[in-house]
């Protein structure tokens, strides 16, 4: 399908930093064709009239676990480690393939309604989510959460091997796949290294959990003498492309490390605020020259996918910690949940901003509402006024996933309904 979006306050995210006014999109089929005056008439499939609108990039979540979704509200106001061990991993060993499948469909419709366009997911049963990302005509990065466990080790880098063969560049090459030890508090050093050797077979990225609470951090200093971000680097873990999640409790060597080895932190400041795990200090690491991607975590510690939320928070949860009003400006937290999202995830050749000739992932927020009058400044409205529930079209790929706040792709009402059930079945298991 052929694409015009007419008449649309841009914020393209190419690094200029620049808003552009009244302007065209052209979209030939699933790429970028031209941006700006039109100087000749075109025929389109669709002509999308973007006034009262501003065009972005679609929002890339770089962290979640989007089955928990299933768990939204199950296990609210406690301690981290009583929360997993008590509450989330007694419940995660009764999931089925079937509620992941409908957990996963129910994320993707909040995301897709939230303006995510991309996310990178860590969790089990992932080829449930591999047909629900075909399905919903998102894109997506599957990895296998891999906890060790005594006996089940080989089983489970089995499964991401398979996961990548079936998955792999799939779904017109919308999805793609990553290696995910869980942490290095769930991998022995002998484990993450297997672990690195299967990433270093399949050509393709690692998805971590790194210095996400103090107790993480204590322990490993009590194990290995180190920082769980020193050990990994120590085990050469950072010789391969690396998303690292949450990286709060991080120290001036961590970042040095984080630094020199192209790591990306991914931030989650919803989760961590409300696991009371403390502040990532973002606006050091965005300084020292870091690239920090923006994601939700899981809607069960969240408890939403709302990233409009996480670049709100991103921005200004940093300015009061640092007592300092130009912490993390709008600009680099818009930055976070786009173009650096996906440098990331090994994408920002073709996504992460708005160019001619990259993939057409495109989000229009519906400006035309009293909480963005008067409009002084679009950058700080994106940051700072928008709500989730703005997000009025939302395209990938070229492909319209929602349009008028009507999602295209998904039955919602038969997902709203299968994922409330599987929840009950599982919580009664």
């Amino acid at each position: 399908m052929d694409l015009l979006i007419k008449n649309v306050t841009l914020v393209p995210m190419d690094g200029k930093n620049e808003v552009v006014e009244n302007t065209n999109i052209y979209i030939e089929k699933d790429k970028i064709k031209h941006i700006g005056e039109l100087k000749q008439d075109i025929e389109v499939d669709r002509i999308i009239d973007g006034k009262n609108k501003v065009a972005m990039p679609g929002l890339i979540n770089a962290h979640t676990h989007i089955g928990m979704s299933l768990l939204r509200n199950y296990a609210d106001d406690l301690p981290l480690h009583e929360w997993l061990t008590q509450k989330i991993w007694p419940v995660e060993a009764n999931l089925t393939a079937e509620d992941i499948y409908w957990g996963s469909l129910l994320s993707m419709v909040e995301m897709i309604q939230f303006g995510t366009t991309t996310f990178c997911d860590m969790y089990f049963f992932m080829d449930e989510v591999g047909k629900g990302l075909k399905e919903s005509g998102m894109r997506g990065v599957l990895t296998r959460g891999l906890i060790e466990e005594a006996g089940k080790e080989r089983e489970k880098l089995n499964d991401t091997r398979n996961l990548y063969i079936n998955w792999h560049n799939k779904g017109d090459g919308r999805i793609k796949v990553m290696v995910a030890p869980h942490a290095p508090y769930t991998c022995s050093p002998t484990y993450l290294a297997q672990i690195m050797d299967l990433a270093k077979e399949l050509n393709t990225g690692i998805h971590i959990h790194l210095s996400e609470t103090k107790k993480e951090v204590e322990d490993s200093f009590e194990i290995y003498g180190k920082s769980p971000i020193r050990h990994v680097y120590d085990l050469g873990l950072f010789k391969i492309p690396t998303v690292a999640a949450h990286c709060v409790h991080v120290d001036d060597e961590d970042i040095e490390i984080l630094k020199d080895n192209n790591v990306n932190p991914v931030n989650n400041p919803g989760s961590n605020l409300k696991l009371a795990s403390g502040f990532a200090p973002i606006d050091k690491m965005l300084k020292k020259g870091v690239n920090v991607a923006l994601g939700t975590d899981g809607s069960s510690s969240n408890n939403n996918l709302n990233m409009f939320e996480e670049i709100n928070l991103a921005a200004i949860v940093n300015k009061a910690v640092n007592m300092d009003a130009i912490s993390v400006p709008a600009i680099d937290a818009l930055k976070m949940a786009t173009i650096n999202g996906a440098k990331a995830l090994l994408w920002d050749n073709e996504i992460g901003s708005i160019e001619v000739d990259k993939k057409a992932d495109i989000i229009l927020i519906d400006m035309d509402k009293p909480h963005f009058y008067p409009l002084h400044n679009v950058v700080s409205s994106l940051a700072y006024s928008v709500q989730g529930s703005d997000v009025d079209t939302v395209i990938v790929d070229g492909n319209i996933l929602m349009e008028n706040r009507e999602i295209k792709t998904l039955d919602v009402e038969r997902i709203m309904f299968n994922a409330e059930r599987s929840a009950k079945d599982l919580i009664n298991r």
